[in-house]
């Protein structure tokens, strides 16, 4: 098996979910025997919360280099944000990193789905990083919700779900959401936070969902067993 290396801590609840569920789909394919060797480096939280796109850069080049030197032949970003310093790492470092709107695309694709809602926090949504990569490499056009509820959006996100509360309102909010989106073209919906699949489930709406934390998670596994 490939060493991987996980890049984790925004939230460590999502972190914990793809430790977790790497390890559950290896077993399903090789036994529960063993389980795939993988890196962790966990970061502090703080660090996206300043939204200081510099230090964010620098930290995330740094911490993906010492796992390149550690052994890594690829590196999986444990959440949806931080992505937003793909395009500054990867250059930068001689292994991959397994891109999360890589997976939402296949997946769409597999599901003839060409105009996808996408839900997430404020940068998630609007800093672009997922919609470029669906756009340029698998030709998805994104919608995100108005601007008047992108602040409701992102309270939810970074004052509930990273910090392990998942409450009613925070339900029905983005439920309300998806019926938005669905109105304006959306064929389907990302849920683009960790945390959110633990917040909606596919029983909640009619509209096909895409998990990001699931997709990402499989397509690091292929690449662990390949």
């Amino acid at each position: 098996m490939k060493l991987l290396g996980l890049i984790g801590g925004t939230s460590y609840h999502s972190t914990i979910v793809y430790y977790r569920m790497i390890n559950e789909m290896v077993a399903k394919e090789i036994g529960t025997q063993g389980n795939p060797p993988l890196l962790l480096y966990s970061l502090n939280i703080e660090l996206m919360r300043s939204q200081d796109v510099d230090s964010i850069n620098a930290e995330y080049l740094k911490i993906a280099q010492k796992l390149e030197r550690a052994g890594a032949t690829a590196l999986v970003i444990c959440a949806n944000t931080p992505h937003m310093a793909y395009e500054y790492v990867q250059p930068r470092i001689g292994i991959p990193i397994v891109h999360i709107a890589d997976a939402i695309g296949k997946e769409a694709k597999r599901m003839e789905l060409s105009q996808l809602g996408l839900l997430g926090n404020k940068p998630t949504m609007t800093k672009g990083f997922i919609q470029k990569i669906l756009k340029e490499n698998y030709q998805i056009q994104t919608i995100i919700p108005e601007e008047r509820f992108l602040p409701q959006a992102h309270t939810y996100v970074s004052k509930e779900l990273t910090q392990g509360v998942f409450s009613v309102q925070a339900k029905q909010f983005f439920l309300n959401q998806m019926q938005l989106l669905k109105t304006r073209g959306a064929e389907g919906i990302i849920l683009g936070c960790t945390e959110l699949p633990m917040l909606i489930k596919a029983d909640d709406t009619e509209l096909p969902l895409l998990p990001t934390t699931d997709l990402h998670v499989q397509m690091a596994v292929r690449f662990i067993l390949n």
